[in-house]
C-alpha cells in the first residue's frame, strides 16, 4: 500500500522494542523496510536460550524476520561483521589502556547512524527509525534531541554522537512511552515477541565477563603489576589491567579493614591504585572528541553532566577548550570520573551534546 507519510528504514533487532517500532510507523502509514544488522558477534557456548542475550544473534534474526513477515513489509539482512569486529577490536584495546568503553555509544554512531544511514540514503528513504527510547522535536527553527518520557529507560546518553545533521530524518517511536505501554502495544500487534526479555549490557558480552573478550583480543595487556595506594606503597598485586575499572570495589584481593576502591589505572606503569571514597571523588574532567547536538557553544555554559548511562545528570559548567575538548567542573565532587566513559550534556530535557572523558 502507499505511503503518505514517507519511506522509513527500522533497525529490527528482534527485540521488543524495535519490533513495536515498526509496527507503530506501520500504523501511522510510513512504508517500512526493515533491516536487521548481522554482527557476527557469538555467544558463549552452552547459555541458556531463555536468560537475558545480546541483540543481532540468529534467533533474533528469525524473530524480526517474523515481525516484518506479519506486517507484510520487505526485510533484509545486511552483514555488518566488519565494522563490528573493528567496534570489539576497540573495546578490547580501550581496557588495555586502562580506559573503560561504551561501545554502544559508537555502535549508534558508526553503525545504526552510519552504515544504517548510507543503505537509507542509497534505497532513497526519507527516515530512519530505530527502537531507542528518546524523542527528537522541532525548536525555534531547529531539531533537538530530547530525553525519553520514560526516565528508567532513557538512551539520550547513548544517542550524542549520531550528529546533528541526522535529527531531520530520525524517528524515535517509543520515545513518549513507558516500557509497559510498548509491552501492551506488542500483544496489541499480537507479536510473539511481547513478552520476550530485554536485552541487557553490552550485545557481545552476554555473559558481562569484560575481561574474556580482552584476553581472546589482547592477551599481551593481562601482565601482573602493582596494586598501590595514594602514596605509592604496594598493598597486592593484580593479574592485569583489564580486569579493573575506575569505582571497582569488589575482587581486588586485598584486606584492609575497611572498603577500598580503585582510583587510577596507569596502563604505561602497569599499576592498580586503590583509596577510599573520598578518594575516588573528583571535581572536574576533560573530554575530547566533542559533538554538539545544537550550535556549539563559544563561551562557558551551564549544563547537567552525565558521566555513564546509570549516573544522575549533575550540575556542572562546561567550558569549550577548543573546536572538540571541553572541561567539565562540577557544583559537587563526583564518584568514579571514569576514562573511556562519555560525558554527557543536558539542558534540562534537551541534549546538548556529548564526548570523551580523558
Amino acid at each position: 500500500m502507499a505511503s503518505g507519510r514517507g519511506k522509513v528504514i527500522v533497525a529490527m533487532s528482534g527485540g521488543v522494542d524495535s519490533s513495536v517500532a515498526a509496527c507503530l510507523l506501520h500504523e501511522q502509514g510510513y512504508e517500512v523496510t526493515g533491516l536487521f544488522m548481522r554482527t557476527g558477534a557469538a555467544e558463549p557456548a552452552g547459555e541458556a536460550e531463555a536468560r537475558p542475550r545480546g541483540c543481532c544473534s540468529a534467533l533474533d534474526a528469525t524473530d524480526a524476520r517474523a515481525v516484518a513477515g506479519r506486517l507484510g513489509i520487505p526485510f533484509f539482512v545486511m552483514n555488518f561483521k566488519d565494522q563490528f569486529d573493528w567496534l570489539i577490536d576497540y573495546f578490547a584495546d580501550e581496557y588495555g589502556r586502562g580506559r573503560t568503553p561504551n561501545p554502544c555509544i559508537l555502535c549508534n554512531e558508526r553503525l545504526k547512524f552510519g552504515r544504517l544511514w548510507e543503505y537509507a540514503q542509497a534505497a532513497q528513504a526519507d527516515f530512519v527509525a530505530t527502537g531507542h527510547y528518546a524523542r527528537i522535536d522541532w525548536h525555534n527553527g531547529q531539531h533537538r534531541l530530547l530525553r525519553a518520557v520514560d526516565e528508567k529507560k532513557d538512551q539520550s546518553y547513548v544517542l550524542f554522537g549520531i550528529g546533528r545533521e541526522k535529527l531531520p530524518q530520525t524517528l524515535f517511536p517509543l520515545g513518549n512511552l513507558h516500557k509497559h505501554q510498548v509491552r501492551q502495544h506488542a500483544r496489541r500487534f499480537g507479536l510473539a515477541v511481547s513478552a520476550k526479555l530485554d536485552s541487557q549490557d553490552i550485545c557481545f558480552v552476554p555473559d558481562r565477563d569484560y575481561a574474556r573478550v580482552v584476553r581472546q583480543r589482547r592477551p599481551e595487556a593481562f601482565r601482573e603489576g602493582p596494586i598501590v595506594d595514594g602514596t605509592g606503597r604496594e598493598l597486592g598485586r593484580h593479574g592485569g589491567i583489564p580486569n579493573f575499572t575506575i569505582g571497582q570495589r569488589r575482587g581486588l584481593g586485598l584486606a584492609a579493614g575497611h572498603p577500598l576502591y580503585v582510583t587510577h589505572l596507569d596502563s604505561g606503569a602497569n599499576t592498580v591504585t586503590v583509596g577510599t571514597r573520598s578518594e575516588l571523588a573528583s571535581e572536574a574532567l576533560e573530554a575530547s572528541a566533542v559533538r554538539w547536538l545544537v550550535e556549539a557553544p563559544a563561551q562557558p555554559l551551564r549544563a547537567a553532566v552525565k558521566i555513564r548511562y546509570t549516573h544522575e545528570p549533575a550540575p556542572a559548567v562546561v567550558q569549550p577548550l577548543g573546536q572538540d575538548r571541553v572541561r567539565v567542573r562540577f557544583d559537587q565532587p563526583q564518584d568514579a570520573i571514569t576514562p573511556g566513559q562519555a560525558a554527557v550534556f543536558y539542558d534540562g530535557l534537551v541534549t546538548l551534546g556529548g564526548g570523551w572523558i580523558d
